[in-house]
């Protein structure tokens, strides 16, 4: 049949199972938001406040869900308005269609009004992307997209559609949904390498990133650790993949990670990395990391393998898999030596707990975890809350934490929040700094719109953080520009009940007791503007550059 090619569009959305698409019309896509109204009883279409709102909340939505998040946007300052949202997706491997409008084909290369290459602005950002011209290639281009968007390591994928083809007639049948690629086949000699490095070793580690919800290989890497008889941490963008109570679990590694996880992997003699990069934050000075020991790296991403440390194996395919190859080759372990090591460890990261009274930001996040729910999500912004958050939340189930690790773009949080909580129908709580609520506050024009149940807990401290951090242990308080408090004086609770939201100011443990229980309770969104010390620190913590020897764990080190 022939339809017209904005009709196809969200027809194409259709058969991928799409639910819901987060967006701001322009001229350009007005023809797709004219055949959207046509379907929305089938896909949600949630006006957001900002372009940056929509990539960051699809972000969210495939987080939540491990689905292909979607966003729409027009030409020109609408489509570089995604541009963070693309590359926090991207340098995250997180599966998102990003959906743009262009001008007619006939303007392209004419300077007009709103005209902008988007593919050329997007194409390191991206896993690949797609300037549509022929009405008739439409179908097949969105497939085609959503099929890359979740095969091999995940990614963006970008479909620019010129104005004239959202409008002229175009040939369309029903597909299928389409499936992922199948994953290479993991070579056995690989599998046999990996295991005698670890059948040989007397104090292995295991360590994974991101890797292990994207293949929803929890399963395996927990058996994976037994059998080896190895203590398990994880990368930031790991958290949540295995339960916080875990026996064998430490934590995140890095450079603010738990102590003992950070301890026992520079003295483990044989790491097995499962899902992750090894990137600055998670290993320091890449020269100093692991020297001595054997490291058996499995990813998606061949590119991955040996590109910042020196693997000695590299089992290049799905992680599932390859433990699944892995686990009959290896020996049943009993390193008791190792596991009393660890044990020390322990002991000396508990003796390093921040037992101060009153509202310090360990306290605000034991709060947290007291009232969060066993199906509420916890999203994160960037910056030391989001540190906080990961060092002290505890979590029972995957993708229960949310959180932007590899662009680090402050402003993530609340819209993320929003595409999280719409893609499960549970509540989120993001835990954020007043830096980075106030990049994206506007977006709670949209949580009010769309009723979102989200808590909102602003980590206030009225300074940038983290850098203000990194200028007081390295820079000698020299506070340039970090410092909020006097120079601005925003009321975000007042600000907030502008938008429609509820709100309330807290500034002691009591008060943020009752917060949470309101909050809990609460229709929509809540805003709780949580008043912590401006001098509070993020601690363990790596000096840039340094290796994880170095690791700080009090002021005057």
């Amino acid at each position: 049949m022939r339809v017209q090619g904005s009709e196809i569009v969200v027809r194409t959305l259709l058969e991928q199972d799409v639910k819901v698409v987060f967006g701001f019309p322009g001229a350009t896509v007005i023809d797709i938001y004219d055949a959207l109204l046509a379907h929305e009883d089938e896909i949600r279409h949630v006006l957001v406040a900002h372009e940056q709102g929509a990539a960051h909340a699809a972000d969210g939505y495939a987080r939540a869900t491990g689905s292909v998040g979607v966003c729409i946007a027009t030409s020109g300052p609408g489509s570089t308005n995604l541009v963070t949202g693309i590359a926090a997706a991207f340098m995250d491997s997180i599966p998102v269609v990003v959906i743009t409008g262009n001008v007619s084909t006939s303007q392209i290369g004419t300077d007009s009004f709103q005209e902008l290459d988007i593919t050329g602005v997007t194409l390191p950002i991206t896993k690949h992307n797609y300037f549509v011209e022929d009405v008739d290639e439409l179908a097949d281009t969105i497939r085609d997209a959503f099929r890359l968007a979740c095969s091999g390591r995940r990614g963006p994928v970008l479909v620019d559609i010129a104005k004239d083809v959202q409008q002229e007639l175009g040939l369309y049948e029903p597909m299928p949904k389409v499936s992922p690629d199948e994953p290479r086949p993991i070579l056995q000699d690989q599998l046999e390498a990996a295991a005698a490095y670890i059948n040989a070793c007397h104090r292995p580690m295991v360590y994974f990133g991101g890797g292990i919800k994207a293949a929803e290989a929890e399963r395996e890497l927990l058996e994976l650790a037994e059998r080896i008889d190895a203590p398990i941490a994880c990368s930031l963008m790991g958290i949540s993949s295995i339960p916080s109570n875990h026996p064998r679990f430490l934590g995140m590694e890095g450079m603010h990670g738990h102590y003992a996880a950070t301890t026992a992997m520079r003295n483990a003699d044989c790491i097995v990395a499962l899902g992750c990069r090894f990137n600055d934050r998670a290993i320091g000075d890449r020269l100093a990391f692991a020297v001595g020991a054997h490291i058996v790296h499995v990813d998606l991403d061949g590119s991955e393998i040996s590109k910042t440390t020196s693997d000695d194996v590299g089992i290049v395919g799905d992680v599932k898999r390859a433990i699944l190859g892995l686990l009959p080759l290896l020996d049943q372990a009993d390193h008791r030596g190792w596991r009393a090591l660890v044990r020390e460890m322990r002991r000396d990261e508990e003796a390093q707990t921040d037992t101060r009274d009153g509202l310090t930001p360990r306290a605000a996040m034991l709060a947290l975890n007291a009232h969060k729910g066993p199906d509420d999500l916890v999203v994160t912004d960037v910056g030391q809350h989001q540190m906080w958050a990961a060092q002290y939340l505890t979590f029972g189930h995957p993708r229960a934490f949310i959180t932007n690790g590899g662009l680090g773009a402050m402003g993530f949080g609340l819209p993320a929040a929003i595409g999280a909580s719409l893609a499960t129908g549970c509540r989120a709580i993001l835990v954020v700094g007043d830096g980075g609520f106030g990049m994206s506050l506007h977006e709670l024009a949209t949580a009010v719109s769309e009723q979102v149940p989200v808590t909102i807990l602003v980590m206030n401290n009225g300074v940038l953080g983290m850098v203000r951090q990194w200028q007081s242990l390295f820079y000698h308080k020299r506070f340039s520009g970090t410092t909020l408090r006097g120079h601005r004086r925003t009321d975000f609770v007042a600000v907030a009940r502008g938008f429609g939201a509820q709100a309330e100011r807290v500034g002691s443990c009591e008060e943020l007791e009752r917060a949470l229980v309101a909050a809990a309770n609460a229709h929509g969104p809540y805003v709780i503007d949580c008043a912590i010390d401006e001098d509070e620190l993020v601690l363990p913590m790596l000096a840039p550059g340094g290796s994880l020897a170095d690791i700080i764990v009090e002021v005057g080190e």
